[in-house]
């Protein structure tokens, strides 16, 4: 669209042209030599005659040999032709002018606050935005439910973090059990824009009920759908067995990323504790998830505490609180909508 140029476009004149003439006729097989010209296109060509008079003219149509042009262009003016007088594509000023100018280059602007332009492959023209784009909306699911997508949404980023374990008990006098392991993560970026269906979602819950002499119970596995799954987080051993090993972190599946949960912290027996150990020291942290870090496991007189964040695991108990193992977080489903 706009001004069009070609390189040396030139001929004689087949037919005379009056000084009112808007048809130009050049000499056979020249017209291409001149540009070929859709709607709304057009180019400057200079007429000159014996006499070198010159005129610039303003062809806004090409058929062939014929040229439609609008006269007199740039201060010059319109004369009679005759034939053999030459016809030249030219460089002039207006030319310059409306091959550098943006707003023939686009179309007019007037009206078209907030929209944006758009090709056919041809032509350029401004379109109304009709969505949004990028993030809109999240859904959250702290328990098992339905995923229904919003109108609109065609990808999804999903994170999946299973239950955390429970921490173990204390076992026997003088024993601290082992921290819970915090649930894997799996985190998934799906295509749902030919998604027709919901899609079920399951949130593990965090490991417990296991009395103060057990081994700590293990978290649940969290899944959407069947595209990824969270394993649960593993149970802290009780403080009256050797070695005292910590719950071992979730594993994830089905992901972009897999993300292990983190492992618990061991816990200590008696037996197994050199001379001079200070069994006040805080023995069975919880493992972190990817949501942040577990609970605290007993020390001196104080009991454990249960996962702290999404997925974390619980921490162990101590036998001076006879204290079961704190409980582990349930884990979390988070789902991110974009258009």
């Amino acid at each position: 669209m706009g001004v069009k140029f070609s390189n040396n476009g030139h001929s004689t004149l087949a037919a005379s042209a009056a000084s009112n003439a808007t048809s130009i006729t050049v000499a056979s097989g020249h017209g291409a030599r001149f540009p070929s010209l859709s709607s709304g296109e057009y180019f400057y060509a200079t007429l000159i005659d014996a006499s070198n008079n010159l005129e610039i003219v303003k062809v806004t149509g090409r058929s062939s040999d014929v040229l439609t042009a609008t006269r007199a262009q740039e201060s010059t003016t319109a004369r009679a032709y005759a034939i053999g007088d030459r016809i030249e594509l030219r460089v002039t000023a207006a030319g310059i002018a409306d091959a550098t100018n943006i707003d023939n280059i686009v179309p007019s602007q007037s009206g078209n606050s907030g929209k944006f332009l758009k090709t056919d492959g041809t032509n350029v023209s401004f379109a109304a935005v009709t969505q949004s784009f990028g993030l809109q909306s999240q859904q959250v699911f702290t328990s098992s439910g339905t995923y229904t997508k919003p109108s609109g949404i065609n990808t999804i980023k999903v994170i999946v973090t299973g239950g955390g374990g429970q921490g173990g008990g204390y076992g026997a006098s003088n024993d601290y059990g082992a921290g819970g392991g915090a649930g894997g993560t799996a985190i998934e970026i799906i295509d749902v824009s030919s998604l027709s269906s919901t899609v079920a979602v399951t949130v593990g819950g965090g490991g417990n009920g296991a009395n103060s002499t057990s081994n700590g119970n293990s978290g649940g596995s969290s899944s959407f759908g069947s595209y990824c799954t969270g394993g649960g987080g593993g149970g802290g051993k009780h403080g009256n067995v050797g070695p005292v090993q910590g719950g071992n972190g979730g594993t994830p599946s089905g992901g972009d990323i897999n993300i292990a949960g983190g492992n618990g912290n061991n816990g200590v027996d008696n037996g197994y504790v050199p001379s001079g150990t200070n069994y006040q020291a805080s023995y069975g942290l919880g493992g972190s998830s990817f949501w942040g870090g577990g609970g605290r496991g007993a020390a001196a007189d104080q009991g454990p505490n249960g996962g702290q964040a999404h997925g974390s695991g619980g921490g162990g108990g101590n036998s001076r609180t006879q204290t079961a193992g704190g409980a582990g977080h349930a884990g979390i489903v988070v789902v991110e909508e974009y258009a």
